[in-house]
């Protein structure tokens, strides 16, 4: 059975519109499996798996050819060969792409083989339906609680296995790239009902999106990274310059990262690029009506390469970057800024992509597994279908063979008692009849978070937000407003059940950062840093994944520390100058 928040559609255009990589080396400019796999343990600045990450590099090669199997239209060169680009962090050209909506391609490539299996009767699906909790018979995950968003019934279901694949949470910042009904409320549940959840701090912020331009927006939208391949990033010299971008003369802007990084210049991993946007934007350099954005400047490859053919390769970008600003970015920079985007932490899982409580596995952004303190550009889409192609249809199946799993049905205590823990929840949720919207909360736990626990994290930041994050949930919890009730269609009861899950997650998340007194990848404390401003590690007390456990409400989480090895990427202090 599949269940599903809402109806298939194509809606991963601003999650993952720039590509997915492959060590395919058709480009025959070097590329491998291994320099794959040696590039993204170090963008992930050396805080995940091995093992993890050279199978996720073995696999890379035959997910694109199961996408072409499928009929994803990938972008082709002139002879018919499948085109690539650079991303962050590299020096190949091994991401593939679909023009600048490779995610929606994917996802529609993925619908139709999941549509084949409908209509064939295997797979049973569920639309419209949030899970809300996991049973746990005998120790092992053997059901889910769900609702329909429609009717507001909940429904429990028994399974042999259970598998999450329910995204990340960078929703917690209320301002994010993500969907707006993204929630972390399926892997927190889990969480709660044993799974530990690893490294919850590590959260990715993308330098290239479109800046905020007013406080009453709700989302962020995502500029694709692919742009930095012939966009350069810069701004005025000058502080508080505030002539048109087209007026301040070449020897009056500071491209800041081809000067600092020369070897890799634009193309720098996201963590790096934003940390650099927000150094300069704090220096009083940013341009923009709030000061919050640089610009990405396409004149240089216009020159160079021609009109159409930068339109060929980025149009529907343009045009979506034109529709939200008014600005034609053809004859004008774009100005972008970092906004959240990813969670490089999630539900701890082995090998086998199995959380901790036996029966439950974890696909694609909601484990925590392959990408470590960052993830480098184009590895989200590879990561979430290696998962769900090619490692899960094998372990789920060795699991249920390795072990005799007796029947269960919905009539179980646990089934009931779960069923009951939700229907409370959501009439305490309706009975507060307080006077602050759930909107409210969730934009003033965002803000707590992205200033105290965003790009940059100090130990006096971290702690103010984990006394405030309290009195806020207290607050929560007493003066809510949710209008109609819970057997109807209710968004805003929807919305105030999972901001009461990120009210939860922020704090363990500031715990975690607090807890990891080094700097790695998007990691940055500010007392952890070297004499030029980069993330400084800290091996010898930190070369560990953080996995946390839930001690119930009220308690301290308890760490348990899960050791890291490099074997064959030794340690060492990442540079891209």
């Amino acid at each position: 059975m599949l269940f599903l928040s809402r109806h298939p559609a194509p809606c991963a255009l601003d999650r993952s519109p720039g590509g997915i990589n492959a060590a395919k080396n058709y480009r025959n400019d070097g590329d491998s499996i291994f320099r794959l796999f040696k590039d993204t343990v170090k963008g992930g600045d050396f805080r995940a798996r091995e093992a993890n990450v050279y199978r996720l590099a073995q696999i890379s090669l035959n997910i694109i050819d199961q996408c072409v199997a499928q009929g994803v239209p990938f972008a082709r060169e002139y002879g018919g060969f499948l085109d690539t680009r650079s991303f962050g962090g590299v020096q190949v050209q091994r991401t593939f792409y679909a023009r600048g909506q490779t995610g929606q391609q994917l996802l529609l490539g993925a619908y139709q083989a999941l549509e084949e299996q409908v209509a064939a009767g295997t797979v049973t699906m569920h639309i419209r339906r949030e899970l809300l909790d996991v049973v746990i018979v005998n120790g092992r995950a053997r059901g889910i609680v769900t609702r329909d968003l429609v009717t507001g019934q909940l429904e429990c279901h028994a399974a042999d296995v259970i598998v999450l694949a329910t995204g990340g949470y960078s929703n917690v910042f209320y301002l994010s790239t993500n969907a707006k009904a993204s929630n972390c409320t399926a892997i927190w549940r889990a969480h709660r009902r044993g799974a530990l959840f690893g490294n919850p701090c590590f959260t990715q912020i993308h330098p290239t999106c479109i800046p905020l331009s007013s406080e009453h927006q709700s989302k962020l939208t995502l500029m694709s990274e692919s742009l930095r391949n012939d966009g350069r990033v810069w701004v005025p010299k000058k502080k508080g310059e505030t002539r048109a971008a087209n007026d301040i003369p070449e020897n009056e802007r500071d491209y800041y990262l081809e000067r600092r990084y020369p070897s890799f210049g634009n193309l720098v991993p996201r963590d790096v690029a934003s940390r650099n946007a927000k150094e300069v934007c704090d220096e009083g350099r940013g341009v923009g009506p709030r000061g919050q954005g640089v610009y990405l400047d396409f004149a240089d490859a216009i020159h160079r390469l021609g009109l159409e053919t930068v339109r060929d390769k980025y149009g529907n970008l343009f045009d979506i970057y034109e529709r939200i600003t008014g600005e034609n970015a053809y004859t004008v920079p774009m100005r972008i800024y970092p906004a959240p985007h990813y969670t490089m932490g999630g539900l701890w899982v082995d090998y086998h992509l199995m959380s901790t409580i036996p029966g439950l596995f974890v696909g694609g952004e909601a484990n925590f597994s392959d990408h470590g303190a960052n993830r480098l550009g184009a590895s989200a889409l590879m990561q979430g279908l290696a998962d769900g192609y090619f490692i899960l249809p094998y372990t789920v199946p060795d699991y249920i063979a390795s072990i005799a799993l007796d029947p269960v049905d919905v009539s179980l205590p646990p089934f009931t008692a779960a069923k009951a823990e939700v229907k409370s929840r959501f009439e305490a949720l309706i009975a507060v009849k307080g006077k602050r919207s759930p909107d409210s909360f969730h934009r003033e736990l965002g803000e707590i978070i992205w200033d105290n626990c965003g790009m940059a994290r100090s130990d006096a930041g971290l702690r103010k937000a984990l006394a405030r994050i309290p009195e806020l949930r207290e607050e929560f919890w007493r003066n809510l407003r949710v209008v109609g009730g819970d057997d109807e269609l209710n968004q805003t009861l929807e919305k105030a059940n999972r901001v009461s899950d990120f009210l939860e997650i922020a704090e363990l998340m500031c715990v975690d950062a607090l807890h990891r007194t080094e700097s790695c990848g998007c990691h940055f404390r500010v007392e952890s840093q070297t004499p030029e401003g980069e993330a400084k590690r800290d091996d010898a007390n930190f070369s560990y994944t953080a996995a946390w456990g839930w001690k119930g409400s009220g308690q301290a989480p308890a760490l348990h520390k899960e050791p890291l090895t490099f074997e064959y990427v030794p340690l060492s202090q990442r540079s891209y100058k």
